[in-house]
């Protein structure tokens, strides 16, 4: 059974947990989302939606969240507005109804669903997504070149005293 989850507010953005990545929409009333889909994004899809993340155009949808949801939890997440102050909620939700059925440009690290809604609530286009994955690729990166220097160094080390 699914947990209780008080009813989102106008303007709240929705982080909803797919397998393997988050999807993002913004709430505006009587139970719908706004959402950036990529074309095969089929609500509960988890990793098959991951892999629609591939195309570079997206289509503006305006659906029910328990449809958007799926099978998947989610939460409303407005984790930004202690550093940014929400546009008003009529301007948020206006904002967003007039992009509903629009194609716009889809790029995964830059113009993505949290991009989206991010800029909708905001008027900040961002994602900790994607900052998060950089940052973690960079730390892995670092990572195994300390190892490989460390080996080289050992390697040769070995080398000198034969």
């Amino acid at each position: 059974m699914r947990a209780l989850i008080p009813e989102p507010q106008l303007g709240d953005l929705i982080e909803i947990f797919r397998p393997f990545y988050r999807h993002w929409a913004i709430y505006v009333g009587d139970g719908y989302v706004v959402h950036l889909a990529p074309p095969s994004e089929i609500a509960g899809a988890g990793a098959a939606s991951l892999m629609s993340a591939l195309t570079d155009k997206a289509l503006v949808k305006k659906e029910l969240l328990y449809e958007v949801a799926g099978r998947d939890r989610y939460q409303v997440n407005n984790k930004h507005d202690g550093k940014y102050s929400p546009l008003p909620p009529s301007k948020i939700v206006q904002r967003a109804e007039e992009l509903v059925g629009q194609e716009v440009l889809y790029k995964l690290t830059s113009e993505n669903c949290e991009h989206f809604v991010n800029e909708l609530r905001y008027g900040v286009a961002r994602s900790d997504q994607v900052r998060d994955a950089i940052v973690a690729a960079g730390i892995a990166g670092v990572g195994l070149a300390a190892v490989s220097f460390i080996g080289v160094m050992l390697s040769r080390n070995k080398r000198q005293k034969q």
